[in-house]
């Protein structure tokens, strides 16, 4: 059956259609949801319990999975990651580019493709497009992070980047805290203003966005620091999410000689510049401080660094086909 329909809607309806027999009958043939079909069905509200189970799962050994392959295409300066994992009744994996000089030609950064499969048996579900997925489940493990070791009453949001992935986090953040003052910082103060007005918030330099603010966010693609320790409140919490790779930080090492929380152990050790090129001792994995079995940290100031996990990405594909399940269920209602 040709998915080339005339609107969004029968695309959509042909998924809801199918969205049973794909989680619960054998031998179906996947079905493929472009992004504009996954964007209605993952809400943020449902995507942030989502995580938190994921990383409790994660770190409590209830998931298989190994570091990611990461493959240098160093001739256009980009890199494919391969990412796979099994979690319980589903297993499957990211397929991620990340090419940096998208930016210049107005297309996104990262692209991804997410292949999903039934664990019992081998067979595939769907394959579905994985750049909003990554997207949303990054920033919906920072609205963990922060709903986690933030206090509820902070009121200052500092955003040290301007892209695809400040808007999320401002999205997501917001669903656990509520910010009475945003600050935006951006190596091109152009789209930092752009975005300031954007969210309503107030576009400044680094160090005059993050001195005070209770909960920072750093999202660029930075290779060296663009935050300093020194600039950092007592209290405060900083989610440090860009700078993948060994050799490239975003954080100076007196940032990192804090409490650091990380999503993996065994990741940070091998992707995480911000952990390695500091020497930083890992206080624990966020999974553990969900799942109750470390004590949340007690220091003056947190680090989490954010790395990305496939489980994290199979359990957001897997509560997209649930959305689907349930709309056809409603819709037979």
């Amino acid at each position: 059956m040709s998915l080339c329909q005339n609107s969004q809607e029968s695309i959509l309806g042909f998924f809801v259609d199918h969205a049973n027999e794909m989680m619960s009958s054998p031998w179906q043939s996947p079905v493929f949801l472009d992004e504009e079909a996954v964007r209605p069905l993952l809400r943020m509200e449902d995507l942030i319990p989502a995580m938190e189970r994921a990383l409790a799962d994660f770190s409590a050994g209830r998931v298989v999975q190994p570091v990611r392959s990461i493959i240098a295409v160093p001739e256009h300066g980009g890199f494919m990651g391969l990412m796979p994992a099994i979690y319980g009744d589903v297993m499957g994996a990211k397929l991620v580019n990340l090419f940096p000089g998208n930016a210049a030609l107005g297309i996104p950064t990262h692209q991804a493709m997410i292949a999903l499969f039934r664990a019992t048996t081998g067979e595939p579900l769907a394959i579905m497009d994985g750049r909003l997925i990554t997207e949303m489940r990054t920033a919906a493990v920072s609205a963990v992070a922060t709903k986690l070791l933030s206090p509820p009453n902070v009121r200052t949001l500092a955003i040290l980047g301007s892209g695809v992935q400040a808007r999320a986090h401002f999205r997501a953040l917001s669903q656990v805290r509520k910010f009475a003052e945003v600050r935006v910082w951006s190596r091109d103060p152009q789209r930092a203003r752009a975005l300031a007005a954007e969210i309503g918030a107030e576009s400044t330099s680094a160090e005059e966005a993050v001195r005070a603010a209770e909960v920072v966010v750093t999202v660029t693609n930075a290779a060296e620091p663009i935050l300093r320790g020194a600039w950092l409140k007592p209290g405060a919490l900083v989610n440090a999410v860009g700078a993948v790779g060994p050799k490239r930080r975003e954080l100076d090492a007196d940032a990192m000689r804090r409490a650091v929380i990380v999503d993996s152990r065994e990741a940070a050790m091998h992707e995480s510049g911000d952990v390695l090129l500091a020497n930083a001792t890992i206080y624990a994995e966020l999974g553990e401080l969900v799942g109750g079995t470390r004590p949340l940290p007690q220091a003056e100031i947190t680090v989490f660094k954010s790395l990305g996990l496939a489980v994290e990405d199979l359990a957001a594909a897997k509560l997209v086909l649930q959305v689907l399940a349930e709309r056809k269920t409603a819709g037979a209602g």
